[in-house]
């Protein structure tokens, strides 16, 4: 099934070009979906209707690939979203129709960015965390024992003096988080027994 989207950056717009464009090129005009917001919002509520109305074997049609991106990281994932959804796009005015040889290497150059811009992004993380640790920082919540309280708690249950509700009583944190120490202390005793 063929589905249309439109927009203009403001309600003093008119959209008429776009949906006529549309029409002609096969869509129904109940399956147009215009919206009224600038293309940088990140909210376009008619487009992302459209979006969950699409299944697999349907074409979205498009006047440019502007109206439906709001940047090209954003096309890029867009394209390879549809790609993965086996949804075809076509872009009426640029030619750009992913049911032809060159559209489909569009699609497929989309796809291929947006791996790339998944593992610039994977890299960038990874050289963060590692810049942090280098500084004595370490990522995540703070535990909410301290090394201390963990030993004690760890040395009560073993001796089993006290439960671990009791435990978790005494220091005021959940059980969930006494069971979380005593896992990792668990798991560190099996690891040094290993070596």
């Amino acid at each position: 099934m063929d589905f249309g989207y439109a927009r203009v950056s403001t309600a003093d717009q008119n959209p008429d070009h776009q949906i006529d464009a549309l029409l002609r090129a096969g869509v129904d005009a109940k399956n147009i979906h215009v919206d009224y917001a600038s293309g940088a919002k990140a909210s376009r509520p008619e487009f992302d209707i459209l979006l969950k109305r699409l299944r697999e074997g349907d074409m979205l049609r498009a006047t440019r690939l502007d109206r439906i991106s709001r940047s090209l990281l954003h096309l890029v994932n867009l394209g390879a979203e549809l790609k993965e959804r086996g949804i075809g796009l076509h872009i009426i005015e640029q030619g750009i129709d992913s049911s032809t040889p060159e559209g489909r290497a569009m699609f497929g150059m989309l796809g291929v960015m947006a791996e790339f811009q998944r593992e610039l992004i994977h890299a960038n993380t990874m050289d963060g965390l590692a810049s942090a640790r280098a500084r004595g920082r370490v990522g995540g919540r703070r535990p909410k024992l301290t090394t201390q309280q963990a030993a004690l708690a760890q040395d009560l249950y073993d001796k089993r003096e006290k439960t671990v509700q009791e435990i978790a009583d005494l220091f005021n944190v959940p059980r969930t988080t006494v069971y979380g120490h005593l896992n990792r202390s668990a798991a560190s005793a099996r690891k040094k027994e290993q070596r």
